[in-house]
């Protein structure tokens, strides 16, 4: 059945660096829908746990996250933790080190998800991550998994760095992702995989703004199916 493209719910799954993030942002204000960014929330409670000296000590990690306050502004492109802006924070060698591990805790994943889908009944989202289209929104209207070459991601996120005036190199990038793509495909609970019906994306050598007129003509079509 056609739906109101402002009431649709759209989830975008991929690993690192495969341009989900960018490209859920631009959708989101073309289609005049809200950007969830998952992962972003993630980085957040990494950030929480460095901050309060609990990066192994899950129990304690957890109890924070249950009482801990987060949320986007200015359409996703900023988050807060307890009203402090830590967009750029979240986005350190440090946090992308821990992150992984973090997000694998199952009480942790729990959380977040129940607050993904809180957000989720306003209708009208598209929200990307790594589980997405699996876990967190197995009924969305729509569905998509973007992916890259590892090459291609990991100039990417170098680039991301630089602009933001970290040190680090192409190389070390590149390690930090291929570790980070094992984990999160081999971790137990809610592993990285393209959901049965999901669309797949292959941004490797393609724009964002190829891929993302890609996606809205798939959301454009089949709506109108």
């Amino acid at each position: 059945m056609k739906k109101n493209v402002n009431h649709i719910k759209i989830a975008m799954d991929g690993p690192a660096g495969s341009g989900k993030s960018t490209v859920a942002q631009k959708v989101a204000e073309k289609l005049d829908l809200l950007y969830l960014d998952s992962g972003a929330m993630y980085r957040a409670v990494t950030v929480l746990a460095i901050e309060n000296g609990v990066e192994t000590a899950i129990p304690e990690l957890i109890k924070l996250v249950k009482n801990c306050h987060i949320q986007f502004s200015e359409n996703g492109k900023l988050i807060f933790l307890d009203s402090k802006d830590i967009s750029t924070q979240i986005r350190t060698p440090e946090v992308n080190t821990l992150v992984a591990d973090i997000a694998k805790v199952p009480q942790i994943r729990t959380e977040i998800v129940r607050h993904q889908r809180r957000i989720g009944t306003q209708g009208g989202i598209i929200a990307e991550g790594r589980d997405l289209t699996t876990i967190v929104f197995p009924d969305a209207d729509y569905k998509f998994y973007l992916d890259a070459s590892v090459t291609e991601r990991a100039k990417r996120r170098y680039a991301e760095l630089l602009s933001q005036n970290v040190d680090t190199t192409l190389e070390t990038v590149e390690e930090e992702i291929r570790t980070r793509d094992e984990k999160d495909i081999t971790r137990e609970h809610s592993p990285l995989k393209a959901a049965k019906d999901a669309i797949c994306v292959d941004t490797t050598g393609k724009t964002i703004d190829e891929v993302v007129e890609y996606i809205i003509s798939m959301v454009s079509s089949q709506n109108n199916n």
